[in-house]
């Protein structure tokens, strides 16, 4: 699995747990292990700009998913398709002032961002109910075992 992070933010961020949990919920999904993934943060200007002219919206955004080969989560028992996931764009500065209002971490919000992207460039999509349903209970799902894979890594280097 190749998964590059390019930090053109200026923000401080931690780009090795960004790509741990970017390969952690790949291989959750059954991602091929081939597949790749660029994740780019970027500042608010960027990321408004990138908004306006992919998405036709105003102002910045937290992420911004563009897939390439369209790649599906693989199914038990089934080989999964080879190929490249696409790109995430994050900006941290937005998941900062987000994470600051729902009373959490930055990295906690940076981690739920990529999460929700990696999502989207697998197809999930939160338009309707019942998608908003499937995709949010599978992202707090994630999120979850992440925290617990965390811990178990930091337990086991310090033990």
């Amino acid at each position: 699995m190749t998964i590059e992070i390019q930090n053109e933010s200026g923000a401080v961020v931690d780009e090795l747990r960004t790509q741990r949990l970017a390969r952690f919920v790949m291989d959750r999904m059954r991602v091929h292990p081939l597949a790749e993934l660029c994740v780019t943060l970027v500042d608010e200007a960027t990321i408004a700009e990138l908004n306006a002219k992919w998405m036709e919206k105003e102002g910045p955004t937290d992420v911004l998913a563009f897939p390439m080969d369209e790649l599906r989560p693989g199914m038990v028992n089934e080989e999964p398709e080879e190929g490249v996931l696409g790109d995430l764009v994050l900006c941290p500065d937005v998941a900062a002032a987000q994470a600051k209002e729902a009373g959490h971490s930055t990295v906690d919000e940076l981690d739920l961002l990529t999460t929700h992207g990696i999502l989207h460039l697998l197809g999930y999509d939160h338009a309707e109910p019942e998608e908003h349903q499937e995709m949010f209970g599978l992202q707090a799902r994630l999120l979850g075992e992440w925290l617990g894979h965390e811990a178990d890594r930091l337990h086991s280097e310090q033990g």
